[in-house]
């Protein structure tokens, strides 16, 4: 199939179709069989005639038998090789021919006949035959004109929108999306909140579209790609559309998986079809999100087959991206949250010379994504932002935008006049948590074994230093758990060990309360031990801070040891690791149960307080257990959630980390 002109299969097709209907008409003469004069008389004499056309331009008549001697006709089974009884004008087929000499005297010789033979019922018309050849041919461009037609209006149209059959069409054309002058990106670079880094970054992008010569006459080359990096929803494609917003030109947007397709060599054809149409609009912008989709290093275990469509694809991408100058002024930006999965040729300068780091927002960049979002919102006068900000640690730009709209249709259902505080509270806890189910059915028991559980998570949690302390406890079930407790964890990027054992420790305060106040534990610490267990195989495999296995790491920061069918580590090492990790999570299991059993009698309180309540906040600890000496100002800490729990599922619910 030509992609770049017209497709000259359906006409050819069409001709040859027509020539098979109408191709007797076309050689020349389809009546029946030759006669002479006298075998015509013959046959009107015997009444087998019923009509005689004879043609005034030629020396030619047609012979029309009547029914019953056309039946009996054995020259009619040299007619079915045609249209049966029809020439091919439409007209009914003659069953003799025959050559006359002079008009007039085959005229008289006709009425004499009839004089003779009165009961002889033959008719003799008079008709002018015409050109065969002519006839057959405007016929058959008649037909030509009308399938023509026909697939103009079902197919062509078809593959210009897209429609069931269209793909068949344009299924090698480049997908992305294109925003012109006709199409503006509206995005500006004051829609994207934060990310003050990466601004600074791609603002220069723009400055090298808009003033390359600038830099050209210097020597220098602008960069041909830009590899936006960063976990979901942290603004990678927004920051790409601020981008085409600013620079205003051409920007072709598309997704990596518009590539793939079940056909082979489709991809690489879209791969060119894209570069080619960036090339006529030059200056412009190629973004592809989510390019691990197609960019996946390339390996030498290839369980496919032979012909790997994705890698065909990627080599076209690399080949297109070395096939242009810098003089073309396209630039691609591409973004992905797996850049350790990232074929190396693809990173290397020459194609995408730049990477960009968009990470999750700290807590004065919360605060401008608040103001951003909340500019739609109407506003109770006592929101504070910062306290917003405060409240949602680890949240990118999409979660934080999901709160301010969680928030407001709580206000709604809530009939409220505006959103306040509390709606914007409820709306974390809704998105961590779940939506509260009050009137779940859940028998006594089971509650007070909740009750304990959550006790004992707030229990270690504030008695241990390194701890995140609670802010909020909950047995209220919640989405999937039976109960909830929310923290207040401290934003660090660095974490020591005493840090991470006092942590696995809290975690492993519920099933320790369990242990203590009923002599046996439950089902409902699934996602505490999943969650311990991997602390503590971090803390061994990763971290390198563990004293037998030593300052050595087996973490692969490449991501290609997950196609690797072996152990980066010997079976005897494995043995030591699985040791280290059971002896690191018993210990701290037995510190748990001994702290609470210290402090039975104040477990015993928050349990029993719990269960009044339903749900209780620090003051509530504050008043049994005292204030925490080495907590700093709690007021100036965000806002968590962990050690959900759910006794009754074997998979529970828990949001385990701190968010």
């Amino acid at each position: 199939m030509n992609n770049k002109g017209f497709n000259w299969f359906f006409p050819i097709a069409m001709i040859a179709l027509l020539f098979f209907v109408f191709g007797k008409g076309l050689m020349g003469n389809s009546a029946g069989a030759t006669i002479n004069e006298e075998g015509f008389f013959n046959l009107a004499k015997e009444g087998k005639v019923k009509e005689v056309i004879v043609y005034t331009d030629s020396e030619e008549a047609d012979v029309f038998l009547t029914k019953e001697a056309a039946a009996a006709s054995v020259n009619k089974s040299k007619q079915q090789d045609a249209l049966p009884g029809m020439m091919s004008d439409g007209m009914p087929r003659a069953d003799y021919q025959f050559k006359f000499g002079d008009l007039q005297y085959f005229q008289e010789k006709f009425d004499a006949f009839k004089k003779e033979n009165p009961s002889i019922k033959t008719q003799m018309t008079l008709d002018e035959k015409g050109s065969e050849l002519q006839s057959a041919l405007l016929q058959a461009l008649m037909w030509f004109g009308i399938m023509f037609a026909l697939y103009y209006i079902f197919f062509r149209k078809m593959a210009g929108a897209g429609g069931p059959g269209g793909q068949i069409f344009s299924i090698g054309k480049s997908r992305a999306k294109l925003f012109d002058e006709k199409d503006k990106v509206q995005v500006t670079f004051k829609d994207v909140a934060g990310l003050e880094g990466a601004k600074e970054e791609v603002q220069e992008v723009v400055d090298f579209l808009k003033h390359s010569d600038k830099y050209t006459k210097l020597g220098g080359k602008i960069p041909k790609g830009v590899l936006l990096v960063g976990p979901p929803g942290t603004g990678k494609t927004l920051l790409a559309k601020a981008v085409a917003g600013e620079a205003k030109v051409p920007f072709f947007s598309l997704s990596g998986s518009d590539f793939v397709e079940m056909f082979v060599g489709v991809g690489a054809s879209r791969v060119r079809d894209l570069f080619a149409q960036a090339k006529a609009k030059s200056p412009a912008i190629i973004f592809i999100d989510e390019i691990d989709a197609i960019g996946r290093a390339r390996g030498g275990k290839n369980f496919t087959g032979g012909n790997d469509e994705r890698e065909n694809t990627l080599n076209q991408l690399l080949t297109e991206m070395d096939g242009f100058g810098t003089d073309i002024n396209v630039i691609i930006m591409a973004a992905t949250n797996r850049a350790d999965i990232l074929d190396k040729a693809l990173l290397r300068a020459g194609r995408f010379d730049r990477s960009i780091y968009v990470d999750l927002p700290e807590l004065h960049e919360r605060k401008e994504i608040f103001d951003v979002h909340l500019a739609k919102i109407k506003l109770d006068p006592s929101v504070d932002r910062e306290f917003l900000a405060k409240q949602t640690p680890g949240f990118s730009g999409a979660d934080i935008a999901n709160v301010c709209n969680e928030a407001a249709l709580i206000a709604a259902r809530n009939a409220h006049e505006s959103v306040n505080n509390q709606d914007f509270l409820d709306a974390v806890d809704r998105i961590i948590g779940g939506l509260e189910k009050k009137n779940k059915a859940i028998k006594p028991s089971e509650k007070r074994r909740v009750a304990f559980h959550e006790a004992g998570h707030a229990t270690i949690s504030w008695l241990v230093e390194h701890a995140s302390p609670l802010l909020k406890v909950t047995i209220v079930p919640r989405g999937r758990s039976l109960g909830a407790a929310w923290y207040l964890p401290e934003e660090r990027q660095l974490t020591t060990t005493e840090q991470m054992l006092d942590e696995i420790c809290a975690t492993l305060g519920g099933r320790a309360a369990e242990q203590v106040t009923f002599g046996n534990i439950s089902t409902g610490a699934l996602s505490d031990l999943e969650r311990v267990t991997k602390q503590a195989q971090a803390m061994v495999t990763i971290y390198g801070l563990n004293d037998k296995v030593g300052n050595i790491s087996y973490y692969d920061s490449s991501g290609q040891g997950e196609y690797s069918f072996g152990k980066p580590y010997s079976e005897e090492t494995a043995k030591v690791i699985d040791g280290e990790i059971s002896k690191l999570v018993e210990g701290q299991y037995q510190r748990a149960l001994q702290i609470l059993t210290e402090n039975r009698d104040k477990l015993n309180t928050l349990a029993e307080k719990l269960l009044e309540k339903e749900v209780i906040f620090r003051e509530d600890l504050e008043e049994i257990f005292g204030k925490r000496a080495w907590d700093p100002e709690l007021s100036e800490r965000p806002l968590s959630t962990q050690g959900n729990v759910d006794p009754d599922v074997v998979i529970s619910s828990e949001t385990g980390a701190n968010i």
